[in-house]
């Protein structure tokens, strides 16, 4: 029998599942991000705490994230602009969930690759045209994979990781935001 090594521990995570599943109290987590205007539309978002397993956490270290706008938007293009975080988001929560899942299906990874891509036409968020709206018209997520399997095999693990992607979920699905003004 070979033994399959694409660095996911899948043991931890279906015996953290089996606890929770008794325990719906401490799966509820919140993420938290904190941003600070730099200067024009460059801004800095810093992540490191977060709530969850009753009580609150944080990452090994903070990390700091820039967002601006490219030069083509007289910007200072010091960052990705916040829209590409998004897809930032999305390629890696599903790469991560292929390769758990194949993990978990006893698959060999050998590459996988992800493109992603967010068509947008900006005259919504420019006001040029009020009946275009402000964020993606679609999203297009592209798989490149070389892995001990069939083809269907494959598209069966994509077909899973994006059921129990938490960012495909929240791209996909109404979620209810507030703003507020504190």
């Amino acid at each position: 029998m070979t033994t399959v090594v694409n660095g996911v521990n899948v043991q931890a995570l279906l015996d953290a599942r089996e606890v929770l599943k008794g325990a719906p109290e401490a799966a509820k987590f919140t993420w938290k991000a904190t941003s600070k205007w730099q200067h024009g539309v460059h801004s800095t978002t810093t992540v490191q705490q977060y709530f969850g397993l009753g009580e609150d956490q944080q990452h090994k270290e903070a990390r700091t994230f820039d967002a601006d706008h490219p030069e083509t938007f007289a910007a200072t293009d010091n960052g990705i602009t916040p829209i590409e975080y998004l897809l930032v988001g999305l390629a890696s929560c599903l790469t991560a969930g292929v390769a758990s899942v194949a993990q978990n299906r006893g698959i060999q990874l050998r590459s996988v690759e992800s493109t992603v891509e967010g068509h947008h036409d900006v005259r919504g968020i420019l006001g040029a045209d009020t009946d275009v709206r402000n964020g993606f018209n679609d999203v297009k997520v592209t798989f490149h994979i070389d892995a001990d399997a069939s083809k269907e095999d494959i598209e069966a693990i994509v077909a899973q990781s994006q059921k129990r992607s938490a960012v495909f979920d929240a791209l996909t699905n109404p979620t209810d935001v507030t703003v507020e003004v504190a």
